[in-house]
């Protein structure tokens, strides 16, 4: 059985790409701790990749230590460079990711500048925002990370 379950925070904001083929991939890097016995930590860094629609939401939603749990499997890529030296790369291709730790904090940010104007300005669209029902900001979240 090829199964990995992983709990830790991203490195760095992920990076996302579209190939020619049309499918999206994600690839970003989450950093585990490991606690030995004797009080000592010991850092892991993890490559993560993930492909599709879930590539998509990452791409979008995740962002530089936020907290994830993840379950995929590792794989290991060969290949041989221009000098014919064979390189590997093993890496954990996700088929779920779990934010553990919330949306992005630039995106609480842009999201109070914008409501901030829209008050300053008095717009129609404030108006409207009022009076539509409200939904919680992790729920559109949750059903695509589920999808």
């Amino acid at each position: 059985m090829n199964k990995v379950l992983l709990a830790g925070r991203l490195t760095r904001d992920p990076e996302m790409r579209a190939l020619a083929s049309g499918k999206h991939v994600t690839q970003f890097t989450v950093a585990t701790t490991e606690y030995a016995g004797n009080g000592k930590e010991r850092g892991e860094f993890h490559n993560v990749v993930t492909w599709d629609r879930l590539a998509e939401v990452c791409g979008r939603y995740l962002g530089k230590a936020q907290q994830v749990a993840l379950e995929g499997r590792l794989q290991t890529r060969t290949w041989d460079d221009d000098k014919g030296l064979r390189h590997w790369k093993t890496e954990i291709v996700a088929n779920s990711v779990e934010m553990l730790s919330g949306r992005k904090k630039k995106d609480y940010a842009a999201e109070s500048a914008a409501e901030a104007i829209e008050t300053v300005a008095g717009t129609p669209a404030a108006a409207e925002d009022a009076e539509a029902p409200s939904v919680p900001a992790d729920e559109p979240i949750a059903e695509e990370l589920a999808a």
